[in-house]
């Protein structure tokens, strides 16, 4: 988007309906339900191509990767297919020359008050489940200098709140610099000061660092905030799926987290019906998350992706059955959350809004992400909210998912 509005194009980052002439599509390929989603949001402009109502259909990212020469038969209508690395291939596809220099700038598609900066791409684990190494290639990572170079870039234009994400937040710097190096880089980032909040996602679980857990301990602009896919917690699952940690080994994490930094909420994800998912092993993770009580949960049903190690396996449990447990796990998530959020009534928080919506501010803690997580939501009456500020707000009542609050004036 930065190189096309650098050539004079007008560009907009929408969903759904759009008025513009040219539509260039981001895909998902990683999980059915995603590349589902995807697969309808072409067709739909493809229909808009044939309808007149758009002139070209530019389709890209992880589907395309993927599948593209199965696309390209049954999709005709789309003028042209790429994968995950292609901005050059794009830019000159519209007739856009593509400068070196303005590589690390972006047009924010995010509210401006908070971005997110990818810090790697691909992946060296092997869960056995997973097409994102498939999809993305093997890890790499990108130097400490220009991350460090495109949060300053970011901090100019306003950003407020830094998400730092990857494939793997963990296994970051293996690659060029021969040891972890996420910890140093969340350090400069915290030394630098740009941020009022600085958020990590997507941390794996095996080899979890040591030095990372102190230094969110003892900085104030590192949010304690703890995302990490568990996945599951039964032994021989977790073995299946080629995780690297057993049962014992992933509550001693758990375990580890709450002792090193207790004011963390812990978020994580789960797959149901994994092959072989018997009924007791299904509740024993449910028993795992009783209790240890997670902050926020999400969870997945399994889908069967051709060439993982898993697809040898046999896709055994019914849909019906992986939807039934995954509504099962959420009704005991909501109960929890519930009673966790309860817990809030009547304390205080510095929040940032993020937006208005309907008769409401949104706005969030540092304990919760965007659009995943808890939001407090804020009477409109307060004419004096503006959003990407921050505010301090009394919790008054609480939902499952949702926190009612009112400024501290």
């Amino acid at each position: 988007m930065r190189q096309l509005d650098a050539a004079g194009l007008n560009t907009s980052h929408d969903e759904g309906e759009t008025s513009a002439r040219t539509v260039v599509i981001n895909t998902c390929g990683f999980i059915g339900d995603a590349k589902q989603q995807s697969i309808e949001t072409i067709l739909q402009f493809a229909k808009a191509k044939s309808d007149g109502k758009i002139d070209k259909l530019i389709v890209m990212g992880c589907l395309s990767q993927r599948y593209r020469d199965e696309l390209m038969a049954e999709i005709p209508e789309a003028d042209a297919w790429f994968g995950v690395d292609e901005p050059e291939a794009i830019t000159r596809f519209l007739g856009v020359d593509y400068k070196k220099e303005l590589v690390g700038e972006r047009v924010l598609s995010t509210p401006k008050h908070f971005a997110y900066l990818k810090i790697a791409e691909g992946c060296d684990r092997s869960c056995s489940f997973c097409a994102i190494p498939l999809i993305r290639g093997k890890h790499v990572s990108r130097s400490i200098e220009s991350l460090m170079e495109e949060a300053r870039k970011l901090a100019s234009k306003g950003v407020q709140e830094l998400i730092l994400i990857s494939q793997d937040l963990t296994f970051y710097g293996i690659d060029i610099y021969k040891k972890q190096m996420i910890t140093e880089l969340v350090r400069q980032l915290s030394d630098s000061g740009l941020f009022n909040w600085i958020r990590l996602h997507y941390l794996f679980p095996t080899s979890f660092p040591k030095d990372l857990l102190p230094l969110m301990r003892e900085r104030e602009n590192i949010c304690n905030y703890i995302d990490i896919p568990l996945q599951h917690v039964n032994s021989r699952i977790l073995k299946s799926m080629q995780r690297g940690l057993t049962s014992p080994e992933t509550q001693q994490l758990i375990d580890r987290f709450r002792e090193e930094l207790p004011d963390a909420v812990i978020r994580t994800s789960f797959i149901v019906g994994y092959p072989g998912e018997t009924e007791d092993e299904f509740e024993e993770l449910i028993a795992f998350i009783k209790h240890n009580r997670f902050d926020r949960v999400g969870v997945f049903t399994y889908s069967h992706e051709e060439g993982t190690n898993a697809y040898t396996l046999v896709d055994d449990i019914p849909e019906e059955i992986k939807q039934e447990r995954a509504g099962r796990l959420m009704e005991v998530q909501e109960q929890l959350s519930l009673e966790i959020n309860e817990q809030l009534t009547g304390c205080q928080f510095k929040v940032l809004v993020d937006h208005a919506e309907g008769d409401f501010w949104i706005a969030r803690t540092q304990y919760d992400s965007p659009e995943v997580d808890n939001e407090v939501l804020i009477d409109r009456k307060y004419k004096f909210i503006k959003p990407g500020q921050f505010y301090q707000v009394r919790i008054d009542r609480v939902e499952q998912f949702d926190l009612f609050g009112t400024p501290v004036v």
